[in-house]
């Protein structure tokens, strides 16, 4: 009943930038946290960003200064603008978010991933 779809990953050269969205859409009644982890291959799944629906962020230390995530709770969508990319953060991009529906109580929902490769 909720989806979770992602965009904007790719391939782009060190120092580069992309900017990823998620977009949720389904029976929402409301949206709490939303957040964007990554994985690369051989490891586990990290934090890079969340933000709160009043706005509070926080960041993974490695990329602090870079990124910047943001919301737009009338389109239920989040953001993450990656600048200065570099080599370690390619990985693949998850989107989360904490939501509660007409149907079900809060839960914690998954996007299917984004690419983003940083590569010359």
């Amino acid at each position: 009943q909720v989806q979770l779809v992602e965009s904007g990953g790719g391939l782009v050269q060190p120092g580069g930038s992309l900017r990823l969205s998620c977009a949720a859409s389904g029976s929402i009644f409301s949206i709490n946290a939303m957040g964007w982890y990554r994985q690369a291959p051989g490891k586990q799944r990290e934090l890079v960003a969340a933000i709160t629906s009043g706005g509070s962020t926080n960041y993974a230390d490695s990329v602090k200064g870079r990124f910047t995530i943001s919301r737009d709770n009338a389109k239920n969508t989040v953001y993450l603008q990656m600048n200065s990319l570099k080599p370690e953060d390619t990985a693949v991009y998850y989107c989360n978010a904490d939501i509660g529906t007409y149907y079900s109580a809060r839960g914690d929902y998954w996007g299917q991933g984004t690419q983003v490769t940083v590569s010359s």
